[in-house]
């Protein structure tokens, strides 16, 4: 081959560097109320820094957190579901332990999920130590609680299970369903009054229903009825100690809650996001 035919077969085969796309990136970082942006450009084996009020480090833990060259922000995005997540230990959360008893908050991702089991999306929530460390967090599917393969945000005020029933029952589900294999922008917003779900920048109410396995317990002898989006939740949130992972969080049993699949962005915001403001974040 001569050395022009080489010179052409090696730009041929050279990568294309992901494209940042910019102006979504330029969106969140106006948007009032960014404590933090991560992108997740960063390759396998550092830590993901974040935009915003500080850096926020999110450290590699239980192995190394793959980057794949495909997301909606930077071109690139982590990729989770085989035990390892990111995390930022309580005494360095700084602005991003929100709490407070109208305090409110919003947690904003761009995912590709699998479609497999429940997945932990980002969030200061520990269920296990010291009976429950539960303060806010994005989850996809929280199927215990009519929450299958919906956007689901959660929030907790004592970071313990909600009285009688065995765990946490105080989240919101979207009535949409969240797609697998497919990026999409979920969302959960809380303005110290009621706790919202949003697919796409969407939100969609639902209507009063049974909640599954609330009937027989205590004080619930036929079960109990409540909306689960948007879900009525005054108490306000706690400030109760838990750590700031992505992709899993603490359970009795170790680790679990692993989100299966890529998150291309996670943004954190210290109020309640409008529906106009999250529609402008989709893409």
């Amino acid at each position: 081959m001569g050395k022009s035919n080489l010179t052409q077969a090696q730009a041929v085969s050279k990568p294309v560097p992901p494209v940042v796309n910019q102006p979504l990136v330029s969106k969140v970082k106006s948007t009032k109320g960014l404590v933090a942006l991560w992108d997740f450009k960063e390759p396998s084996g550092q830590s993901r820094q974040a935009i915003g009020t500080a850096d926020f480090p999110l450290a590699e833990t239980g192995g190394p957190v793959p980057r794949y060259s495909e997301g909606p922000l930077s071109g690139y995005s982590a990729g989770f579901g085989k035990g390892a997540y990111l995390s930022l230990p309580n005494a360095r959360t700084g602005a991003l332990n929100i709490h407070g008893a109208k305090q409110g908050v919003t947690v904003v991702a761009w995912v590709n999920w699998s479609g497999e089991r429940t997945g932990f999306v980002g969030g200061m929530w520990n269920e296990y130590q010291d009976g429950g460390k539960r303060q806010y967090g994005l989850f996809v599917s929280l199927p215990y609680y009519n929450g299958k393969d919906q956007v689901c945000g959660h929030v907790s005020k004592t970071g313990k299970p909600t009285p009688p029933f065995p765990y946490s029952i105080d989240y919101s589900a979207s009535k949409q369903t969240v797609p697998a294999n497919e990026w999409v922008c979920i969302a959960f917003t809380y303005d110290g009054k009621a706790i919202k779900s949003y697919l796409n920048g969407v939100f969609e109410a639902r209507p009063a229903e049974l909640i599954d396995h609330t009937r027989g317990m205590a004080g619930y002898p036929n079960g109990l009825t409540q909306t689960k989006n948007p879900y009525y939740f005054p108490d306000g949130i706690g400030n109760n100690g838990s750590d700031f992972t992505v992709g899993a969080v603490l359970l009795k049993s170790g680790m679990g809650n692993l989100f299966t699949g890529k998150i291309g962005g996670l943004a954190v915001f210290d109020r309640a996001l409008s529906a106009t403001e999250l529609t402008r974040l989709v893409r």
